[in-house]
């Protein structure tokens, strides 16, 4: 049994890259519509014949990279499962310790190196094609170096979370996945206060925008907004990247918002105004504490679903899987795979309400900067930084894009850039 699941498991992923490597590079159709030809929304207006080359060139490799590497998580797990490992760490774990947490440490300290070891080279791939296309300005030793940080940190993570998850599980085997939810609760909250003044820093430096004249313009915008702002943050990305972004992070007093100083360099201020004005939104229209409480709610259906699903695993494929019962830690990968796949199919759902709130955000920005036009130019220089496609293909616009496609960024202001001159 052991050998027919691994032997379909690898069978189902080279069908699954066949299928989408055909998808992206022989089937989808990124031409525009015939009525968008010719409008500020066509890249060959505002990108040259090597940069719409380059373009399609980056955005297929990268699509392709991103529907690879999570079911290659799947398969890793799954071979972990049925080659015995699991059973391997947990007692090698056991034989070093006999207190339960250190137990676990080890434990998930061999799994997180097996996967580390695992997944690298598909992370590699991405960030050698990255500086390939010019994309990418970080050097090997700055990657590896972020990369490291990733391990020690999701290490410490995981560890706290899987000695409670497995605590509550032999504690009660039908309603572990309540408990563990509402636990989830402060945690995630907690998370995300510490994430601006605690994890970012571990990856970059922050500090208040050194532009002054800048940022007055900004908080006289917020002020406009009724946004009660004293600071903006840049962060210096310049050595990592030639791509541009601005966000907001954390809540409540941890709250920032954040330009990186490649968006500084490469916009001018109108378009950085814009820009800052659609981050603004984000607070105006509370979109940060929507997305946690959609977070929260889908946390709850996915982990009654992950019980249910384990529960059903384990007693048809506890031996093939080697796993003896829910409770017993070497179910955690199985843990991991079931999580993963409810993320990845519950994406585009997650992906639509995330567009949805991007788009009210833009339509927010327009209305208090009046300034279409220095949206629109923000808009072409982000294509343009990032080689992003402006109307990629059906699936990656579901299953990646948390914004509107470039496409129906640019014609909404175009069109109420005609809509007002117009009424002028």
């Amino acid at each position: 049994m052991a050998r027919k699941i691994g032997l379909y498991g690898i069978l189902g992923y080279f069908l699954y890259g066949l299928f989408f490597y055909w998808y992206l590079f022989h089937f989808a159709n990124t031409d525009l519509p015939f009525e968008y030809q010719g409008t500020v929304a066509d890249p060959a207006t505002f990108l040259n014949g090597r940069e719409l080359v380059l373009t399609e060139e980056y955005s297929k490799i990268r699509n392709l990279l991103f529907f690879l590497s999570t079911p290659f998580e799947w398969m890793f797990y799954l071979s972990i499962l049925l080659l015995g490992l699991s059973g391997a760490f947990k007692k090698w774990a056991e034989q070093s310790s006999k207190f339960k947490f250190v137990q676990t440490s080890i434990y998930v300290a061999w799994l997180s190196l097996f996967a580390f070891i695992a997944t690298t080279p598909l992370s590699y791939i991405s960030y050698h094609f990255s500086k390939q296309y010019n994309i990418s300005t970080q050097s090997f030793a700055s990657w590896m170096k972020d990369e490291l940080i990733d391990f020690w940190v999701n290490f410490g993570m995981m560890v706290l979370i899987v000695y409670v998850l497995y605590l509550l599980i032999n504690k009660s085997r039908k309603r572990w996945w309540l408990y563990a939810w509402m636990l989830t609760v402060p945690f995630s909250l907690f998370l995300m206060f510490l994430q601006p003044v605690v994890i970012d820093p571990l990856y970059n430096d922050f500090s208040p925008l050194k532009n002054k004249e800048l940022e007055s313009k900004i908080l006289a915008l917020a002020h406009e907004a009724n946004i009660p702002a004293d600071h903006v943050f840049e962060v210096d990305m310049a050595e990592k990247t030639n791509a541009l972004n601005a966000y907001v992070t954390g809540i409540g007093s941890n709250s920032r918002i954040v330009l990186w100083d490649t968006t500084l360099n490469r916009l001018d201020d109108d378009g950085i105004l814009f820009i800052m004005a659609h981050e603004m939104a984000h607070y105006v229209e509370k979109h940060i504490y929507i997305g946690i409480g959609g977070y929260l709610l889908l946390s709850l259906v996915g982990l009654y679903l992950t019980y249910r699903i384990m529960e059903w695993a384990v007693t048809k494929y506890g031996d093939a899987l080697k796993i003896p019962a829910v409770n017993d830690i070497r179910s955690l990968p199985l843990f991991l795979i079931i999580i993963s796949m409810l993320l990845f199919i519950s994406s585009p759902l997650s992906n639509l309400v995330s567009r949805y709130q991007e788009t009210r955000a833009d339509h927010y920005a327009v209305e208090l900067t009046k300034d279409p036009e220095a949206g629109i130019e923000t808009f072409q220089e982000l294509t343009k930084a990032g080689l992003s496609q402006v109307n990629p293909p059906l699936l990656v616009k579901v299953f990646r894009y948390g914004h509107p496609t470039m496409l129906d960024r640019i014609i909404d202001l175009e069109e109420y850039q005609i809509k007002h001159r117009d009424d002028e």
